[in-house]
């Protein structure tokens, strides 16, 4: 058999003569970023893919001429479904990570962003994650980048995924930056369920407390007025309180939960003004027992973020933009702006760090030591370390150290509505005893 001469407008890949070979029509991304088309003549896809890995081009799409490709005459599912109901449904919990993940493997094996794009659409467990995939391939196909497909999805991937996608794009290390951001993202789960699993038990905990104190004192503690009027003996002074807060209570129980409510939904509405937001962030740093945890969650999600941006090659003013939007504390967020300000004027990072109270010593001098050495995303990485360390051994502690604190609180509520209750029967024994 004669050796088939290949065709290629853009660059081809050689055969050995003897073996059968196809055209295939492929497009990439080079390390700059920008998107390239041509086609080659190879046995196989995977020929296809290696020989454009070879030339450090990242492949998005491939399909054999007369349309035979494996993946480029997939039409997308975007029609299957309901537009209105894919656009309410959520994104599964962890879904994203999984997604993310998953995406990093398949581009490091070789397989086109296309392909892999639709594969995970094809398994992706909530119809909204897969009607945005479906709309990512879609705009892909169009010519836009992935970051910029990514971008008009903002409830699914946040300024932060996104930034770091636009990173992998410009440094050809798509596969690389995506294993980073799935770190990311699991590292970040798993310190949102250490505050979820500190949090649970004693907001339970206040919430049935409060239903019992308030199912006695509507419920039980008014009914002994009649008993306690029949003994003819002067009533405790607790007794006396707690008659007239649960009467009161009876008596007006709309207006007292609903001031309860209206005092909720004015404080919701204060903490969105930014200066509420910002009073509110304050406060919660200050709280006692729980004040010194959420520093440190702050602090940890702060060094980790950092950290992945500066190592995804995002550059450092724009990486604390990020940073800053992210933090989740408004103190937070404050101090990286200025820190932003001091670096754009040439000044040290470290310097309004050093300034703020939220910041301990040992975090500023490592990130010093960094801005320095030029290792400052290897420090930031040890100090979020650090401190997701330190989170596991205070949510442990607080754990332990709030259950008899509720039980305490508990018992000094309904113990002390009790006693009331039964306070002026004592007396009465000790009139009948007396006489």
């Amino acid at each position: 058999m004669p050796t088939q001469e290949p065709t290629e407008p853009h660059g081809t890949s050689e055969k050995d003569e003897g073996n059968m070979a196809s055209t295939f029509k492929f497009e990439a991304r080079d390390q700059t970023g920008k998107t390239v088309k041509g086609s080659m003549s190879a046995e196989t896809q995977n020929d296809v893919v290696a020989d454009l890995r070879r030339r450090n081009l990242t492949p998005l799409d491939i399909q054999k001429s007369g349309g035979g490709g494996l993946f480029g005459g997939k039409k997308p599912k975007s029609g299957k479904m309901s537009r209105t109901l894919a656009k309410k449904s959520s994104v599964k919990k962890g879904e994203l990570e999984v997604f993310t993940r998953q995406l990093s493997t398949m581009l490091s094996a070789g397989i086109p962003m296309l392909e892999a794009l639709e594969i995970l659409a094809d398994q992706a467990e909530s119809p909204g994650f897969a009607f945005c995939l479906d709309k990512v391939v879609e705009d892909i196909r169009s010519g836009s980048d992935l970051s910029k497909a990514m971008e008009q999805h903002k409830k699914v991937f946040s300024h932060i995924y996104v930034s770091m996608i636009r990173a992998g794009e410009v440094s050809g290390q798509l596969d690389v930056i995506l294993s980073r951001l799935a770190e990311y993202l699991e590292a970040a789960a798993h310190l949102r369920s250490e505050i979820k699993s500190a949090m649970t038990y004693p907001v339970i905990s206040l919430v049935l407390v409060f239903g019992i104190a308030s199912f006695l004192m509507i419920g039980i503690v008014p009914s002994f007025k009649p008993v306690f009027d029949s003994l003819e003996v002067k009533l405790p002074t607790l007794t006396v309180v707690i008659m007239d807060i649960a009467f009161f209570m009876k008596d007006y129980w709309y207006a007292v939960f609903g001031a309860m409510a209206c005092a909720f939904v004015g404080l919701k509405l204060a903490v969105q003004t930014d200066r509420g937001e910002y009073l509110k962030d304050a406060f919660v740093l200050k709280l006692p027992v729980f004040g010194v945890l959420f520093k440190k969650v702050a602090l940890s999600r702060f060094a980790r973020t950092f950290s992945t941006l500066v190592k995804s090659g995002v550059p450092i003013l724009g990486a604390m933009e990020i940073v800053s939007q992210t933090a989740g504390n408004r103190v937070i967020s404050a101090i990286v702006d200025s820190a932003r300000d001091s670096v754009r004027n040439g000044d040290s990072l470290s310097d309004p760090f050093m300034k703020s109270d939220v910041f301990p010593p040992m975090v500023v001098k490592m990130m010093s030591i960094g801005e320095r050495s030029g290792a400052l995303d290897a420090l930031l990485e040890k100090i979020a370390e650090f401190y997701d360390q330190q989170v596991e051994a205070e949510v442990k502690g607080l754990t332990s150290m709030i259950e008899p604190i509720m039980i305490a609180v508990m018992g000094v509520i309904v113990g002390g509505i009790v006693l009331a209750v039964f306070l002026p029967i004592f007396k009465l024994q000790e009139k009948l005893a007396g006489g």
